[in-house]
């Protein structure tokens, strides 16, 4: 395993643009963290539920899991599998994308903050902050979580019963920071590299 105390940790903001107020989280991640772990740890801190389709746009290239009808569509996606962070064109200060679910197309800007060795006996990967909860899953993007949110607090709404039966109750300001780290210590358990597939 690696000297995680030499490894340089990347500090990332993750937002969802156009989300009002705004959805984010600040994580810090060693740097041969591969592209399918960084997907995992967004899963997390978001709170999604990993059940949909996902890429990375990075300085220009795709990246994901390789189909081959890829090409039919003038689409060259690179197996992020072979990638780590610290392979990727994106100094500090550069931002790139993670584009999940491609039905609702939840976009992630994801800004690299800074870059810096590691702080002995730390863990990693970590959530740092964050605000707001993430829209449920299948909601219809952005134009739908707001109708959503619409008819779950307007008792009068018409799809209000609907929208409560769906999901259940909803808060969208709720950000439980300490259950994110406990499900990303269960994800990334010390002693195992988090380079590894």
């Amino acid at each position: 395993m690696a000297d995680k105390t030499r490894t340089p940790i990347y500090r990332l903001k993750v937002t969802l643009p156009g989300s009002d107020p705004l959805i984010w989280r600040r994580i810090e991640i060693p740097s041969q963290m591969t592209l399918p772990k960084l997907h995992l740890t967004l899963q997390i801190v978001m709170g999604w539920e990993n059940c949909h389709l996902h890429e990375f746009r990075i300085a220009g290239r795709l990246y994901g899991t390789p189909d081959p009808e890829d090409h039919h569509f003038g689409r060259p996606v690179l197996d992020e599998r072979r990638v780590t962070l610290e392979q990727l064109p994106a100094p500090a200060g550069s931002s790139f994308e993670y584009i999940y679910d491609f039905g609702d197309d939840w976009r992630h800007d994801i800004l690299i903050e800074s870059i810096s060795p590691a702080v002995p006996r730390k863990r990693y990967p970590v959530c740092l902050a964050g605000a707001q909860c993430a829209p449920p899953e299948d909601v219809g993007g952005l134009p739908g979580f707001q109708l959503y949110l619409e008819a779950l607090f307007d008792m009068q709404h018409p799809d209000h019963k609907a929208m409560l039966a769906w999901r259940g109750r909803f808060d969208p300001e709720y950000f439980p920071i300490t259950s994110v780290n406990k499900f990303l210590r269960e994800a990334f358990p010390v002693g195992s590299p988090a380079s590894a597939d």
